[in-house]
């Protein structure tokens, strides 16, 4: 009997975890430039935590992407 109910408790706090964000493709991002700027302030605010996660990798790459993508139309490419 103990063990079953220390498998419910188990079973609950698992469910209570931290909910997880989504995650937002590197497409996605620069379709959506407001939440491109705030994903990437919020990773450089927080680098620590933040850094290697996917949202903050992705919006790196968008970010990079979209730069490369203006500097090639800007020279007429």
């Amino acid at each position: 009997m103990k063990i079953l109910v220390l498998f419910t408790l188990l079973i609950t706090l698992a469910g209570c975890g931290k909910k997880s964000e989504r995650v937002y493709s590197v497409e996605e991002l620069p379709a959506d430039r407001q939440l491109l700027a705030d994903t990437i302030e919020k990773c450089r605010n927080n680098p620590g935590e933040l850094r290697g996660t996917p949202n903050c990798t992705n919006a790196e790459a968008a970010d990079w992407k979209a730069r490369l993508d203006g500097m090639g139309k800007a020279l007429g490419g």
